[in-house]
Parts: structure tokens; C-alpha cells; sequence
């Protein structure tokens, strides 16, 4: 991830092609040890091609992957007429119990201006 970051910010700079020199350059600028295998096999990857069609072509296929969370698995209800109403009323109870114990706890015993 640090030899991207490095080719990146060469990049950024200006070098539209940068070597293995420069990007060890940055590297050893900020402390970083520089792994030669890792920046020819970025070189070789991105040579002759043109950064910002790779960072758009990564966008579109991240796009795609499932990132976990935001969806939320929901199952029909299976049993007769009024079976699935019931659990659902429980539950609701159950939250407006936990809501007005919360709500008592607000003002932990004192008032603000007491």
C-alpha cells in the first residue's frame, strides 16, 4: 500500500512516470523501507498506462463488491392469518420500555440550573 501511495503521490507531483528510484526517494523521505520486488511489480503493472482510467476501472469493480451492513435480511412471515402480528407488537413494547427508562436516566438527579 506505501508503494502506491508513493507512485501516487509522484504522480500528483507531476511525474506522470515515475521509477523505482523516485518512489524509493519518497519512501526514504518519510522513513518508510522501500521493498524493490513490490515497487517493480507496481511499475510493471502501471506502466503505459494512464493513472486516472486505473483509479476509475478500481472504482467500477469496488463498486460491485458487497461492503457489509446497509442491508438488512427480512423473512416473510409463514404462519396463518394474524401469527406474525403478535411478535411484532411485542417487540414494540419492548422498545418503548427501554425508551422510558432511558428517558428517566436523562437527568441523572439533578437539574440543569438547581
Amino acid at each position: 500500500m506505501k508503494v502506491v501511495a508513493a507512485f501516487l503521490l509522484a504522480v500528483l507531483g507531476g511525474n506522470t512516470a515515475p521509477s523505482a528510484e523516485d518512489l524509493k526517494g519518497i519512501l526514504s523521505s518519510v522513513g518508510a523501507d522501500a521493498d524493490e520486488e513490490r515497487i517493480e511489480l507496481l511499475l510493471s503493472q502501471v506502466a503505459g498506462k494512464d493513472i486516472t482510467e486505473l483509479i476509475a476501472a478500481g472504482r467500477e469493480k469496488l463498486a460491485s463488491v458487497p461492503s457489509g451492513g446497509g442491508g438488512v435480511a427480512v423473512s416473510a412471515p409463514t404462519g396463518g392469518a394474524g401469527g406474525g402480528s403478535a411478535p411484532a407488537a411485542a417487540e414494540a413494547k419492548k422498545e418503548e420500555k427501554v425508551e422510558e427508562k432511558e428517558e428517566s436516566d436523562d437527568d441523572m438527579g439533578f437539574g440543569l440550573f438547581d
